[in-house]
């Protein structure tokens, strides 16, 4: 899921730096550097709790979707 608002904030900021001037490969540049981010923190929350020693809440920290 976050991921996927990630994606969403980060296409409503490269139409608005497009309209603003800002060259579109740029801001793309931005909205793919925030989606790659958002994924690396979703792939690496699971193994950050286990090092905490906190169980996983959710299925989705498991790796499944619902």
């Amino acid at each position: 899921m976050a991921v996927l608002v990630t994606l969403s904030i980060g296409l409503v900021w490269w139409i608005c730096a497009w309209a603003f001037g800002i060259k579109a490969f740029d801001a793309f540049l931005l909205t793919v550097f925030m989606v790659v981010c958002a994924a690396a923190f979703v792939m690496v929350k699971p193994f950050l709790n286990k090092m905490r020693r906190r169980g996983p809440t959710t299925v989705e920290d498991h790796g499944g979707a619902l």
